[in-house]
């Protein structure tokens, strides 16, 4: 990937506002991306579209290639003629500053039913040529996702894992019996994916039309329960009644003593590799229909990754296992060609992950919050000075404290090499703008700031802290009128001042 010297932001589409206690893909993120123009800004990073279950992590989703129905803009199907002023009569009191997922998950989806409803029943009769030839495009996918869904909604929401054993297993008379049983529910399904995918195109269109591309991510790993382990349940592994064997983690890092315990099933490399990482190959053609620029998330898992028995309370006690991610990444590349990839190269970064990073030429990651710890500092690889031109530089990302909350909790030590380092001693309300500036001047070729630190907000505003669950995660949306002009006027000038623009 060739990047040439430019910034963005990093904002998820959950964190919009709008009337609907969620951001959606309609006028919210128009405006948005109106803003990014008018600040400078060539880049809008996001995190995982997939559509998600519990704990709301858009990094465990039920599918890999699936879109989120919350994010579908309900105004667009009034439009259609799918929606009507009555079926918003009682709309709930959302809040405008977090995400209710419960809430969500039973007023959007009902939404969502009436909508399919009234199309079945003849609503939106115009939508039917490309809903027809969207379920024969994406079928591959789509057909296991949509039947994955409605089982689970047959089984009250349980895992693929806990149904019986023929649904669990895939027998072939069970799934042809569910098929004619459910079809109802599976064209539910599809159709709801048709409507996210429709509004998401005509989505990024418009950013293309304003000069803005889309940096999204790919999650290493799928979650366990979704479709791509039920339906390819030989390329992980699992036991004969569904358990996995080994799950994915972390060790203890910055973040944890105890590791991350993801939970995630680990791939069958071996079995991946004897089809030409077909599953690969289709999974990053999946994420060019969703972004401009795809980010991998954890790409040292790639090279080796931290395999955990199944089950463990932690992730201390595992291993590094070696993965062959160099003949995957030839693989698909083969396939595809020159393909648009950031590689998140954080946490435990060993001489293979960065010869497999390097061997693509694969741009990294530097965080700047990570920059001034420790007793010699100065040869943190983070620093500005230390960077290097093929480099995306963060202030601060979706799983670290906002900029400014960082400042506040940051120890005695790292402020002062923080002192030491810029011959300056910033207060609160400065420092979040200081570190922008930073990583704007340094000479990564790409800088991006989650939207957060624009608007200079403290812990309150972070999106994820990782090793935990709860309704502080993944909730926070920003009111329209913090997306003010004199903050686009200003960014303009950073990027400009930084040779960006």
């Amino acid at each position: 990937m060739t990047i040439t010297r430019s910034s963005g932001i990093l904002l998820h589409p959950t964190s919009l506002p709008g009337p609907y206690g969620i951001g959606e893909l309609g006028q919210s993120a128009r405006t948005f991306i109106d803003w990014l123009a008018r600040a400078g800004q060539r880049y809008w990073q996001v995190m995982p579209l997939g559509p998600t279950g519990y704990g709301d992590s858009p990094y465990q989703a039920f599918s890999a290639f699936a879109g989120n129905p919350y994010l579908i803009d309900l105004m667009a199907l009034r439009e259609h003629g799918l929606l009507d002023e009555r079926d918003f009569a009682d709309v709930p009191e959302f809040s405008a500053d977090k995400v209710d997922f419960g809430l969500q998950y039973v007023w959007r989806n009902q939404m969502l039913e009436r909508a399919h409803a009234r199309y079945a029943s003849g609503g939106g009769p115009h939508l039917t040529p490309d809903f027809e030839a969207f379920k024969a495009a994406e079928a591959e996918w789509l057909d296991d996702y949509a039947l994955f869904m409605a089982l689970k909604e047959a089984h009250g929401g349980l895992p693929w894992n806990a149904w019986e054993a023929g649904a669990r297993d895939r027998d072939p008379q069970v799934l042809a019996q569910a098929r004619e049983r459910l079809v109802h529910v599976t064209e539910r399904v599809k159709f709801i994916q048709f409507l996210f995918f429709r509004q998401w195109t005509v989505l990024r269109r418009y950013a293309a039309e304003k000069g803005i591309q889309v940096i999204g991510d790919i999650p290493i790993f799928v979650a366990m329960d979704s479709s791509d382990a039920w339906a390819g349940r030989d390329q992980f592994y699992f036991d004969d009644q569904g358990q996995p064997t080994v799950v994915a983690g972390v060790p203890p890092d910055y973040f944890s003593e105890t590791g991350q315990l993801w939970g995630n099933p680990l791939y069958r490399w071996d079995a991946m590799q004897a089809d030409g990482f077909q599953w690969w190959i289709k999974r990053f053609q999946g994420s060019l229909k969703l972004y401009d620029v795809i980010r991998i998330d954890h790409f040292r898992g790639f090279a080796a990754y931290w395999e955990i028995p199944f089950p463990a309370e932690t992730a201390i006690h595992g291993r590094w296992v070696p993965a062959p991610g160099h003949a995957m990444f030839e693989a698909v590349l083969g396939a595809l060609g020159e393909l648009p990839i950031i590689a998140e190269d954080l946490g435990v970064v060993t001489p293979d992950v960065e010869k497999l990073r390097d061997d693509f030429q694969f741009p990294g990651m530097a965080v700047l919050q990570f920059a001034f710890g420790g007793g010699d500092f100065s040869v943190n690889d983070f620093l500005p000075h230390n960077l290097r031109e093929n480099q995306v530089v963060y202030t601060g990302t979706h799983d670290n404290d906002t900029t400014r909350g960082w400042w506040r909790a940051a120890d005695e030590l790292e402020r002062h090499n923080f002192r030491v380092y810029t011959s300056s001693d910033p207060s609160e309300e400065t420092f979040a703008a200081l570190l922008t500036r930073m990583a704007f001047e340094s000479r990564a070729k790409l800088a991006v700031v989650p939207l957060q630190d624009i608007f200079n907000l403290g812990t309150e505003a972070r999106m994820n802290l990782p090793g935990t669950t709860g309704d502080h995660n993944w909730t926070w949306r920003y009111r329209p009128e913090a997306l003010r002009a004199d903050l686009a006027v200003a960014l303009r000038q950073l990027t400009e001042d930084t040779g960006r623009l």
